[in-house]
């Protein structure tokens, strides 16, 4: 049996004092209530998507019979609170001085036990409704899959201070503790700056303005998402706006008569129209990047990045320097014409199908920033790369323009060959020239597409490049290879051309079409520098 759970020994212990013995069970604070109620919410509310259909067809019969979908929706809002309680009651963790144990789960009972050797990054989070009681919650990710992860939900802010501090020294003990007789000055070092990290300052890297947050909201806009969610709802829309407008003495279906205004104008109504829409979609973009990034802090204590953001729900998020695997450098069309950038620094995450919204953000993400700024922080990572040097003189190695030929000559051209016939046969011209514009912005496309893939290394780093209308570069150190692959079929073997692909423990990047013996030339240095190097990948 286990002990009677004690949530007052938890809030009160210090850095210093020893952690829990393994029959402390302990029982989350009441407030844990509200996170499971709204992780709920957030759940149903993310698959919502996949309602739109029914909501669209049965919206109407809902507003006529509100007696019975009323009482339908009270049902389901009290079957929320109930497994918010539940989930709550069943809850409990203990704690150890090498891991975490937590018991949870009302159908499925789970108990994870997680090393915090095996701990790759801490998170905490201040969700609003937390910051008045001085709670937060504490997301431990691992490299392995997304099942393996821990949340403590709950627990006092200070402690989970606390608590991060002791998982990240004990991880980089235990990491080096199966190697003991072999020290380093490095490693020693390196175990000695864990210890007095506490009375050292953080040094803050770079912070986001409200001006960089608005700049992110429009740049990384994806209103074609929400427009094609909303597209069961169109008629309906456009039927209510109209309705509106009429009550407002604004004939919304006579400004769109080409009985009663010249094409220029209805043409102009359109245009007006439709820029109001953008704007508003575009608003919604800039608010939810201000939601997440607000308060953007990036800073670093000895070899930690530690990222602070959020205005409802504020993010605390770390980072060791020797668990980075890559940094990416990201450029939609819109940042290259405003010159912003932004930068994601990745780590290793899980390669299951099945991923849990935790397991695929470990990265700290540097939104809209200029690009002096970004070349800075990749120097502090990498002191030695050449990606500005790389970029300032086209350095990199271009596939082959057999993937223009390929693409066009063998898939587009077929399809718009058979499609245009098909039309002209109808006498369908007008079809045919649609096809055929089509067509021609696919072959740009594709000409985009290989002029913005490239590949260059040196004696330290792998680059790559690619992109369509924006452009992305890709640099991560050599020796953090996972796994390299060479592909040639025997046409590209004719011609001396040959794929590779780079598998780190962040993700795989395949560069296509580049020359034979460049191909094996990387792969070889690059198996060359994981077993030579004495550096960790972790």
């Amino acid at each position: 049996m286990d002990k009677q759970p004690n949530s007052a020994a938890i809030g009160s212990t210090s850095l210093t004092d020893k952690l829990p013995t393994q029959d402390d069970w302990q029982v989350l604070s009441p407030v844990a209530i509200l996170y499971f109620a709204v992780g709920v919410f957030k759940h149903l509310f993310g698959n919502i998507i996949y309602l739109i259909p029914a909501l669209a067809v049965s919206y109407k019969s809902m507003l006529e019979h509100p007696y019975i979908w009323f009482p339908s929706i009270l049902t389901a809002f009290a079957l929320l609170l109930l497994f918010a309680f539940v989930s709550f009651k069943l809850y409990r963790y203990r704690l150890t001085d090498n891991n975490i144990e937590i018991r949870s789960g009302i159908f499925s009972k789970k108990h994870l036990n997680l090393p915090f050797s095996r701990v790759q990054n801490v998170k905490i989070e201040q969700p609003i409704y937390y910051r008045f009681s001085g709670h937060a919650c504490l997301q431990l990710d691992t490299a392995g899959a997304a099942k393996n992860e821990a949340k403590l939900v709950a627990i006092k802010l200070h402690f989970a201070e606390q608590l991060k501090t002791r998982i990240q020294g004990q991880a980089q003990t235990d990491a080096t503790d199966v190697n003991q007789d072999n020290l380093t000055a490095n490693t020693t070092d390196r175990l000695n700056t864990t210890v007095t990290n506490q009375g050292k300052q953080e040094k803050v890297l770079n912070q986001r303005q409200l001006s960089d947050l608005i700049i992110h909201g429009i740049t990384s806009n994806r209103i074609w998402i929400f427009l094609g969610g909303m597209a069961p709802f169109y008629d309906n829309i456009f039927e209510s706006i109209s309705e509106w407008l009429t009550t407002l003495g604004i004939d919304f279906t006579g400004l769109f008569s080409l009985q009663t205004h010249s094409l220029l104008e209805v043409g102009l109504y359109a245009l007006s129209l439709t820029m109001l829409v953008m704007l508003v979609l575009v608003s919604f973009s800039v608010i939810g990047a201000i939601v997440s990034f607000y308060g953007y802090t990036l800073s670093k204590l000895d070899d930690k990045y530690i990222r602070r953001s959020g205005l409802f729900t504020k993010h605390e998020v770390s980072m060791s320097l020797s668990r980075l695997q890559m940094i990416v450098q990201k450029q939609d069309w819109l940042d290259v014409i405003l010159k912003r950038i932004n930068l994601n620094f990745e780590q290793s995450n899980s390669f299951g199908k099945n991923q849990s919204s935790s397991a695929t953000s470990n990265k700290i993400i540097v939104p809209s920033i200029k690009p002096d700024e970004c070349q800075a922080l990749i120097d502090d990572a990498y002191p030695n790369n050449s990606l500005h040097t790389l970029i300032f003189n086209d350095g990199f190695e271009p596939i082959s323009k057999r993937f223009i030929f390929r693409n066009i000559v063998y898939l587009l051209t077929p399809i718009w060959l058979l499609a245009t016939y098909n039309t002209l046969i109808d006498d369908k011209l007008m079809i045919s020239a649609l096809v055929s514009a089509l067509f021609i912005a696919l072959c740009a496309l594709v000409f985009l597409r290989w002029k913005r893939w490239g590949v260059a290394r040196d004696e330290q780093f792998v680059y790559i490049r690619k992109g369509l209308i924006g452009i992305d570069y890709y640099c991560f150190p050599t020796y953090k290879l996972q796994q390299t692959q060479f592909k040639q079929n025997l046409l590209m073997k004719k011609r001396q051309l040959a794929s590779v692909k780079f598998v780190l423990a962040s993700g795989s990047f395949k560069v296509p079409l580049i020359s034979q013996t460049l191909a094996y030339e990387m792969i070889d240095v690059g198996l060359y520098q994981v077993e030579s190097s004495q550096k960790s990948w972790m």
